[in-house]
């Protein structure tokens, strides 16, 4: 056989198999799988974030002074910022017995607590706790009884109404004192150190009218800051609830819940979310219940006096008007409620703050005091419409343990829970208001104590700051010191 002959042969050989039938099926590719989603990036809190050293948005301000509470929101225009000062100088305004030399000043009592708004917050900003000895000046004490109104609010007191009124016009005698009776709590770090909290008592005294009610519920409420609660009024109801879990379904251990209280205007039950347990619906009814409640002062939104039926010498006073206060002014009152600005933030991007800044994230802070978010729209107020902003609070009413309980409902607020207050502002608390006190009574002296009073929901974020090392612990208040 040729050398031909034989290649072609072997050829045939291997492409035959060797006399076995080939398998002619095409060939099914291999199974394929998706790779694997690439999970979300961590969030980092040890960073500035975009936009953060501006709490209020385009409002903010820039003002590290002791007027760094005062300041009209930025981005008014020059028409807004008369309206402005119109409010702003009944802030500041002191009221007068009526009849007084001036109508538009006269009206004030027959029962008050302070002459001007800006006697009790101090600066614009935050009222304190008595401290031994003395009388309560910008600390006022709720009143109440068991039960609610028909509308749900609590029950006032029968002899004194729903506060202590400490101050009267001629003639008049003042219900009652409050003074404060302080306890040291010690206590220890994780890592051995040692601090100390205090305790207050309030003492009703000096009573005018006979005892109190046997069954008696109080709450002593310092005054709150006044700056940014127009950027609160503007967060939309729908981002609010939508914050909310009452009963905890993620399982977190947090169940923010908002409080359901009566709105006058509307003759309706609505969301809460101002005043120290979320017991207001809106400015305008924060503002008519301080001016009744703390001056006496009578407006179009609460026209009646704060007079109790067995207070003969309160109800024969002369009257200031019908309303004392009147549409203009309590609409000029809530213009300036809803405008002052909050200051910018100093030293956002500096080490220790950001540390401090990660380690409130990792504590569980921010669960609570939500740190920002974008306000919806408020009607007449396009400066503060569509502003990403930065409270550091939810608005939302949670529970916070017996330490810091005051025994007394609310509307739907239980006498364990409080409204989340917002942080913006915090750290400049002794420069604007010359003091430190901090909580709803003003018990804490410091940052410090003030975390160390969290209970309830809080309690796990609260033990892990106790864990904390010293310098840790530093850095969380440095970084509220910032804000």
């Amino acid at each position: 056989m040729s050398r031909a002959a034989r290649l072609g042969l072997l050829a045939l050989l291997a492409l035959g198999g060797c006399g076995e039938t080939r398998d002619t099926r095409p060939t099914e590719p291999p199974p394929t799988t998706e790779p694997p989603p690439t999970p979300e990036p961590p969030v980092r809190h040890d960073v500035v974030e975009e936009g953060e050293e501006r709490p209020g948005g385009a409002t903010s301000v820039a003002d590290t002074s002791a007027s760094a509470f005062t300041r009209p929101a930025a981005n008014l225009t020059l028409e807004r910022r008369t309206e402005f000062l119109v409010g702003e100088a009944l802030f500041e305004a002191d009221w007068m017995a009526a009849p007084g030399a001036r109508a538009d000043r006269d009206g004030l009592g027959p029962l008050f607590h302070s002459v001007s708004c800006v006697a009790c917050h101090l600066g614009h900003g935050r009222g304190r706790a008595p401290e031994v000895g003395e009388v309560a000046d910008t600390l006022l004490v709720r009143l109440s009884v068991p039960g609610r109104d028909a509308h749900g609010a609590p029950v006032p007191e029968p002899t004194y109404g729903d506060q202590l009124q400490p101050r009267a016009v001629a003639g008049v005698p003042a219900e009652g004192q409050v003074r404060a009776r302080w306890t040291e709590v010690p206590g220890t770090f994780v890592d051995g150190a040692a601090y100390s909290l205090t305790r207050p008592e309030f003492v009703l005294e000096e009573l005018a009218h006979g005892p109190l009610s046997p069954d008696l519920r109080t709450s002593a409420r310092v005054a709150q800051p006044m700056i940014g609660l127009g950027l609160l009024a503007a967060v939309s109801e729908a981002d609010l609830l939508s914050w909310a879990d009452a009963n905890d379904a993620n399982g977190d251990g947090i169940s923010g819940r908002p409080n359901r209280v009566w709105n006058r205007r509307l003759g309706a039950t609505v969301t809460g979310r101002f005043g120290w347990k979320a017991n207001q619906p809106d400015l305008a009814h924060q503002n008519a219940g301080a001016l009744l409640g703390d001056l006496g002062l009578t407006s179009p939104l609460l026209p009646t006096e704060n007079c109790m039926p067995g207070q003969t010498a309160c109800q024969a006073q002369p009257s200031g008007g019908a309303p004392e206060v009147s549409e203009r002014q309590a609409a000029a009152l809530d213009f300036f409620s809803h405008t002052l600005a909050t200051p910018l933030r100093s030293g956002v991007d500096a080490p220790k703050v950001l540390r401090g800044k990660a380690l409130f994230h990792e504590m569980g802070c921010a669960k609570c005091h939500r740190p920002s978010y974008v306000t919806g729209t408020l009607e007449g107020y396009p400066e503060l419409s569509g502003q990403r902003i930065w409270p550091y609070s939810d608005l939302l009413l949670h529970d916070m343990g017996e330490g810091l309980a005051d025994g007394r409902e609310d509307f739907e607020a239980t006498g364990r829970e409080w409204r989340t207050p917002p942080l913006w502002g915090i750290g400049r608390t002794g420069t604007v208001s010359g003091h430190t006190r901090l909580l709803h009574d003003g018990r804490a002296r410091s940052l410090t104590e003030a975390i160390l009073w969290h209970g309830g929901e809080a309690a796990p974020a609260q033990e892990r700051f106790r864990a904390l090392s010293d310098e840790a612990r530093a850095a969380v208040v440095t970084f509220l010191e910032s804000l």
